[in-house]
């Protein structure tokens, strides 16, 4: 085998493998993705419900319900159109409140009760996707945003 061969065995086997890695980079990238969904979407069946989901929006006021003697807490997600129940069970962040943004990650249930493995807050709507925020802004909902959607 002539020297010209080999260089130009080794090259397309150099291109080959970084064709591979990169496919196998992206591959990882693809399956690691969580979009951000508002209760509307993930309720109207808009967005595959598989897998992990990050549901944003509105706590809702007086939804929250605190287990005694235990790190459990349920409560209302809302975009002021549908709500979603969020159970978690760990350490609220010290920005939780009712009235103020949230994110939560975790699975939407057959019951349609999500069940959150983490809880971020937000001070504000800074924080918020820029269609999320255009979503919220301007909509008045009733007393309690869930009243209705339930």
């Amino acid at each position: 085998m002539k020297p010209r061969h080999k260089k130009l065995i080794a090259v397309s086997g150099g291109v080959t493998l970084l064709v591979v890695a990169g496919l196998l980079v992206l591959n990882a990238f693809r399956s690691n993705l969580v979009y951000f969904r508002s209760p509307t979407e993930i309720l109207s069946g808009e967005v595959s419900t598989q897998g992990v989901l990050r549901l944003g929006g509105m706590v809702d006021k007086g939804s929250v319900k605190k287990i005694p003697d235990s790190l459990k807490v349920e409560f209302k997600v809302t975009d002021f159109q549908k709500c979603i129940t969020v159970r978690y069970e760990g350490i609220l962040p010290d920005l939780f409140r009712e009235g103020q943004g949230v994110i939560t990650q975790g699975r939407l249930q057959p019951d349609k009760v999500f069940v959150a493995d983490q809880v971020l807050a937000k001070h504000d709507e800074k924080y918020m996707p820029p269609e999320v925020a255009n979503s919220l802004k301007g909509k008045a909902g009733p007393k309690s945003a869930c009243e209705t959607s339930l």
